[in-house]
C-alpha cells in the first residue's frame, strides 16, 4: 500500500509541475522545456479524456482547461481513501 501512496504522491507533484510550467514562456531547447514535455507524456493520457468528458470553461476569449483540478482533487480523494495522508 504506501508504494501506491508514493506513487500517487509523485504523479500528484508531476502533474503540479505540469500546470506550474504551462504558465510560463519556455525555450524549445531548455531544460524547462524538456521537463514539460516529460510532465506532458506522463500526465496526458490522464488528461486527454478528462477533457473530452469536460470540455474547458469558456470566459470571454479565455478557456479555462479544468481537467487537472477535477485531477488533483481525484488524487487527493484516492489518496484520502488509501490512507496515504
Amino acid at each position: 500500500m504506501e508504494v501506491i501512496c508514493w506513487v500517487l504522491l509523485a504523479y500528484f507533484l508531476v502533474l503540479l509541475l505540469r500546470v506550474v510550467l504551462s504558465w510560463f514562456p519556455l525555450q524549445p531547447d531548455g531544460v524547462a522545456a524538456q521537463a514539460f514535455g516529460l510532465t506532458i507524456t506522463l500526465t496526458e493520457p490522464v488528461l486527454g479524456p478528462l477533457r473530452r468528458i469536460l470540455p474547458p470553461l469558456r470566459l470571454g476569449n479565455v478557456a479555462l482547461d479544468l481537467s487537472p483540478i477535477v485531477l488533483f482533487f481525484g488524487l487527493r480523494i484516492l489518496m484520502g481513501l488509501l490512507g496515504c495522508g
